[in-house]
């Protein structure tokens, strides 16, 4: 049945907007129909840089409440966050003496993140990259969902992959592949086209966000940044019109066409027309989410239940995974 072991990570930021659902997680829900899937809070990750312990706890919290209530099945897939299962942070120790410093010194995310003050950046900001293989690999995942922003690393897997069964000479880890979607989803601003969609923007009419009311989604889809010319017939005449772009690609993906069906159906027509279609779209897709995860978060005691039993069953695979691992690496084990 199974087409292989997907694994992907999201990070902790509380307030997951429709970037994140249409660029990963609606993808997520999708490929648990014919593979095994296991889905990762990262909350090790969130760590590189500083955090305050109880918004990282409720941010946890709220990640998972998300992701079940926009569909993750935690009855098949696996749900957990990070730090409860250790073979991560101990997999990515024995990955830090495997990878080369000049293959870390060419992640571009970590010359962005840390920018002028790169002396003061951790260096857990610095290694991450090689937690991040350990992630993958500590399940001998095959695939793994990515965006543009993560294509990089997942090469850096590859090649701690390949450098690891080169050196103890037998393929004990898979090369993973990439998870790309038929139609990427790459969500803009809503007030410029040419920048993400953001939970940093300081401004929350940039955004919608998952837990927003059907009403304010709707202000925010009428306020949100247009042309004065109509929708073109064609995607090759989007293309100097990034907010109009976007406002295609969002509803595309929301209704699972391309973004030159989209045009089929509403060349010609003003934006006057088009934002109330797509506004009622959106509250469609986001009402029921927001819904549940309300229900969701009003008992987090149940939510960290979830995250438990998650992790238990993630340690069931990664555990003799990392047995294996350093048995052939030469390191003494209890048999017990």
């Amino acid at each position: 049945m199974s087409k292989g072991r997907v694994f992907s990570g999201v990070q902790p930021t509380g307030n997951l907007h429709l970037g994140n659902y249409l660029g990963a997680i609606k993808n997520w829900v999708g490929l648990q129909q014919d593979h095994e899937t296991i889905y990762c809070i990262v909350d090790l990750h969130a760590i590189t840089v500083p955090q305050q312990p109880q918004l990282l706890k409720k941010a946890t919290q709220e990640v998972a409440a998300c992701l079940i209530a926009s569909g993750i099945d935690t009855n098949n897939s696996i749900l957990f966050n990070q730090s409860q299962v250790s073979q991560h942070a101990e997999l990515a120790w024995l990955f830090n003496c495997v990878a080369r410093l000049g293959w870390l010194n060419r992640m571009t995310q970590f010359k962005e993140k840390a920018g002028k003050n790169r002396e003061n950046a951790t260096v857990g900001l610095y290694a991450y990259p090689t937690l991040m293989a350990a992630d993958i690999l500590a399940y001998k995942a095959t695939h793994v969902p990515v965006g543009d922003d993560q294509k990089q690393h997942l090469e850096l897997t590859r090649d701690i992959a390949t450098a690891f069964n080169s050196m103890f000479g037998e393929e004990f880890f898979p090369l993973p592949e990439p998870v790309i979607q038929k139609t990427a989803a790459r969500i803009m601003s809503l007030r410029d086209g040419s920048s993400k969609m953001s939970k940093s923007d300081d401004s929350d009419f940039t955004r919608i966000n998952l837990n927003d009311e059907d009403d304010l989604i709707a202000q925010k889809i009428k306020k949100a940044k247009t042309d004065p010319e109509p929708l073109p017939e064609t995607v090759e005449e989007l293309e100097n019109r990034p907010e109009a772009r976007n406002l295609v690609g969002i509803y595309a993906a929301l209704t699972n066409q391309s973004d030159a069906e989209v045009l089929v159906e509403f060349s010609g027509q003003g934006f006057g027309k088009f934002k109330p279609i797509l506004a009622e779209s959106l509250i469609g897709s986001i009402s029921p989410i927001r819904t549940e995860m309300n229900k969701l978060l009003a008992d987090t005691n149940h939510l960290d239940n979830v995250l438990s039993e998650g992790s238990k069953r993630a340690a069931v695979i990664a555990e003799p995974i990392l047995r294996a691992c350093k048995n052939v690496m030469g390191f003494v084990q209890s048999t017990s």
